[in-house]
């Protein structure tokens, strides 16, 4: 189960090692090596959002996942993606936008770090309206009670999760005019590129995953007309079969899981500026943590894994809260990369105990009554 899930990333690991060293000697080669660490363990709150998405899906989008998505993730967020911005944020075509970052490293890697805020804006912005959207909202399991069951009831507020969105944004934006302002104004346009850029993230956030839940939610009152059917093909002796998402519903999923992926990346690519500047390794290193992220979330729906540690998805959501204030903080002020690794697996470690006592809990109760009984997560 291990290799099949896994082998494609494993033979993309060898043939991206052996590359760097071909290509830099044993400093490439360790070069690569971390960056593939940064982007699994930046990303692994990633994997998991990934995973609750995907098990919705049929085999067919699921396949297009794996294929034309992680070439999407890999060549599109992991290389193309920083060439993009160079040539925007410089006014070069694209041909000079890759002589640049091939033969003036340093100049490349200056101009990314300058479209830093507007990146971090618009991949801030889209994946808090991920997390609001998710703690507003009224679930059956709840991880951290405290916090959610109040939350839950603020989320019957229509609209509260852009409101809040755009007051954080608009706090940000302030921020940085504020500070430019005191430095001498150098950067006061500063203030409106992050505006712009966040707003962007947020329009993005509401057109496709809107039309994602729409079609979905579509999918679900056909699946309650269809669940009779079912039980009528049981009932005859016929085996039930599974309903997948497919169609428009799984088109437009696929497209949030790539806008997802994409905001996600976008730490990991202004992060490995840290380490290198050198495209190509960069390239390598957080392709081969791509391809990780990829079949691990396959691996978390083959497995079933969320449905059995339920809180998963939960520590999973927390850490792209934690993701998307560490991009607006970053608009201004430095992050070591290691704390915002460090933080999501914390969260997702953490949620992953408390299910695994929740299990325990639920097993003894059973044990002891006969019936299952919901036990608190105890956190």
């Amino acid at each position: 189960m291990v290799l099949k899930t896994f082998g494609w990333s494993f033979a993309v690991t060898a043939l991206g090692l052996v590359a760097a060293i071909l290509f830099g000697g044993w400093t490439a080669f360790g070069i690569v090596a971390i960056l593939s660490i940064l982007e699994i363990s930046l990303s692994f709150d990633n994997a998991v959002v990934n995973a609750g998405i995907l098990k919705k899906m049929n085999a067919f989008w699921q396949k297009i996942f794996l294929t034309v998505g992680i070439l999407i993730a890999v060549f599109g967020m992991r290389l193309v993606f920083p060439v993009v911005i160079v040539a925007i944020s410089a006014s070069l075509g694209p041909i000079e936008a890759v002589d640049l970052a091939l033969t003036d490293k340093d100049r490349y890697q200056e101009l990314v770090t300058d479209a830093h805020p507007s990146i971090a804006a618009f991949g801030g912005m889209f994946l808090l309206m991920i997390f609001l959207d998710f703690i507003f909202e009224d679930r059956d399991i709840k991880w951290l009670t405290w916090i959610e069951r109040p939350l839950s009831k603020l989320g019957k507020v229509d609209m509260l999760s852009a409101c809040i969105a755009l007051i954080v944004l608009l706090v940000a934006s302030l921020t940085v005019g504020a500070n430019a302002h005191q430095h001498g104004g150098l950067h006061v346009d500063k203030a409106e590129t992050v505006l712009l850029a966040g707003i962007g993230g947020l329009i993005t956030y509401m057109i496709v995953g809107g039309l994602s839940g729409y079609f979905e939610n579509r999918l679900e009152e056909q699946e309650e007309h269809e669940h009779e059917e079912e039980e009528r093909a049981a009932r005859a002796g016929k085996p039930k079969t599974a309903l997948a998402i497919g169609g428009k519903a799984a088109f437009f999923m696929f497209l949030y899981l790539e806008v997802l992926d994409a905001s996600f990346s976008f730490d990991g690519v202004i992060g490995a500026f840290a380490i290198t500047n050198d495209i190509v390794l960069m390239a390598l290193g957080l392709g081969i943590g791509a391809m990780y992220v990829r079949s691990l979330t396959v691996y978390l729906v083959r497995q079933g894994t969320l449905d059995e540690y339920v809180f998963l998805e939960h520590g999973a959501h927390y850490a792209i809260g934690a993701l998307a204030a560490l991009l607006l903080i970053t608009i201004q002020y430095e992050v070591n990369e290691i704390i915002t690794g460090l933080i999501g697996v914390f969260l997702i470690g953490l949620s992953f105990w408390s299910s695994v006592r929740r299990n325990k809990a639920h097993a003894a109760a059973e044990g002891g009554t006969g019936e299952k009984t919901e036990v608190s997560s105890g956190v």
